[in-house]
């Protein structure tokens, strides 16, 4: 029952009561398990160019840089760093005051490889009167890690991934936002030198984003010999989605309807927002010092240049078709290129008379394209890269969770755990068709790729729903390439202790 005080909520956050029945059914009915053909490896769906095709994607990634084309690297960067410190709140509330775990020795003994060291030791001394060294010497071990993760010290505990200090330079220390900056020069520049860099930020953290943008992007611009476009979008509170009680109706908090964010497919509204011909997408955390940024610019170049090369050839099929003067074997070409190159494959296009062909091929290939990133798989979570149904009956490349596959069923499980690779959040689109247009990227969302988690709030368990991934369902009707790209490029920090390792010092 929709009270007077749950409509203004609705119209206050842009939302629908038809979008509240539609969220609701999904809690009543789930969400099917993806109909699997197979896990895709190099042999089936994921590419693994030759030096020679290499150079080739290469150049073709330089020349698409020269033209005037927009150009953008979009960074979802809302995500607060609770998660990266979760031992060390457990160190916190732990009954013991020396660091017991293997987890906290390996912390303070490489206390003084992490970037923030000199920020710590500052804001020890500020708060007890000694150094990080002093109280150490002392077993005062909590005092120094309450100094990183409380509001008194550097309140890294509740700070975005994005702002923390992560490695070390000679000149000072540089945060995630700012070696996406200096990625973004080395392979995001349009020809008049402008790079175009936009974040996704929450609300709250917003501001300090902006500040340190307003400190650090002169430098860089002056440093890497470009200008800067930086932009901050946040998640919209239309996306949020309602919370559901045991029984599937809405859960209530103090009479009031509770929403949750929607997971980061309620990204695909940012993306669809902005004005660009090609985005490349990575995620905030993988980024490594300049050193070791030789492998990445290459290969995001290389999947941009996979990218657009695929893109020219579907926009002269397009325009051929648009000609109507199309003979039967460039049809047939079309084709090929549909299953060969884009690997779209619907086994019933053989009996398809040339004239229904000609409006399947059109469909087909005009709609947005993405190039992705695979690594090798060495066990770390995210989504595998498969061969999946569709809803029309077509198998193309999908990257998948494992909440969307039925790891009851043995064959689909093993497929699952025998996938030679995962997607380590590496994109790039195109969203612009042959004729310059923006696609509608919320048209080509699958919404029954969305899932269901199991929370609580003050004590009563609910039930919250995801939206379709924003590189899983929410990119679903797209063309879809994977290319393999070495683990080098893949350096995810999930703990502060990852900070450790040699990629980031």
């Amino acid at each position: 029952m929709i009270t007077t005080q749950d409509k203004e909520l609705l119209a206050k956050k842009g939302i629908t009561e038809a979008q509240i029945a539609e969220q609701l059914a999904c809690f009543q009915t789930g969400f099917p398990y993806l109909k699997l053909d197979a896990a895709a490896s190099i042999e089936r769906g994921i590419l693994a160019p030759n030096a020679e095709e290499q150079k080739a994607y290469l150049v073709a990634w330089d020349a698409y840089t020269n033209t005037d084309k927009t150009i953008v690297k979009f960074v979802p960067a809302s995500g607060a760093a609770s998660r990266m410190f979760k031992n060390l709140f457990e160190f916190l509330s732990a009954d013991y005051d020396k660091p017991t775990t293997k987890f906290e020795q390996a912390f303070f003994a490489g206390i003084k490889d992490f970037a923030f060291y000199d920020d710590l030791d500052a804001a020890c001394r500020r708060i007890t009167g000694k150094n990080i060294a002093g109280l150490m010497e002392e077993g005062n071990y909590k005092a120094v890690v309450s100094a990183l993760l409380e509001t008194a010290g550097l309140n890294y505990g509740a700070l975005p991934k994005g702002l923390l200090k992560f490695h070390k330079y000679p000149e000072g220390a540089r945060t995630p936002l700012e070696e996406h900056l200096a990625e973004g020069a080395m392979y995001a520049a349009g020809k008049s030198g402008k790079v175009n860099v936009h974040f996704t930020v929450s609300a709250e953290h917003r501001e300090l984003f902006k500040k340190l943008v307003e400190e650090k992007a002169g430098e860089f611009a002056k440093r890497y010999g470009v200008d800067y476009n930086i932009t901050f979008s946040e998640q919209k509170p239309s996306t949020d989605t309602i919370a559901a009680d045991m029984d599937n109706q809405p859960f209530r908090d103090n009479g009031k309807l509770l929403f949750r964010p929607g997971g980061h497919g309620a990204l695909i509204e940012n993306l669809n927002d902005l004005d660009a011909d090609v985005i490349f997408i990575k995620n905030i955390d993988n980024v490594v010092p300049d050193k070791l940024k030789a492998d990445t610019v290459t290969y995001k170049k290389l999947i941009a240049g996979v990218l657009v090369t695929l893109q020219k050839q579907a926009f002269e099929y397009l325009e051929l078709l648009d000609s109507g003067k199309y003979t039967h074997e460039q049809m047939m070409e079309m084709l090929q290129f549909l299953q060969k190159k884009l690997f779209c494959k619907n086994p019933e296009t053989k009996d398809l008379e040339d004239s229904v062909l000609a409006i399947y091929l059109k469909n087909k290939l005009n709609r947005p394209m993405r190039v992705c990133g695979m690594v090798k798989n060495v066990g770390e979570p995210g989504g595998g890269p498969f061969l999946a149904y569709n809803s029309d009956g077509t198998i193309s490349l999908q990257i998948l969770e494992s909440s969307q596959i039925d790891m009851n069923d043995p064959q689909k499980k093993e497929m699952f755990e025998k996938g030679t690779h995962f997607n380590p959040v590496d994109l790039v689109c195109a969203v612009r068709d042959y004729k310059g247009h923006k696609f509608d990227l919320v048209k080509y969302v699958d919404k029954a790729t969305g899932f269901i988690s199991y929370k609580s709030k003050n004590g009563k368990e609910l039930k919250a729903l995801e939206l379709p991934g924003l590189w899983n369902g929410a990119m679903s009707d797209w063309n879809t390439v994977f290319v393999e790209v070495p683990l080098s490029t893949f350096n995810p920090v999930k703990t502060v202790n990852d900070l450790l390792r040699e990629q980031h010092q």
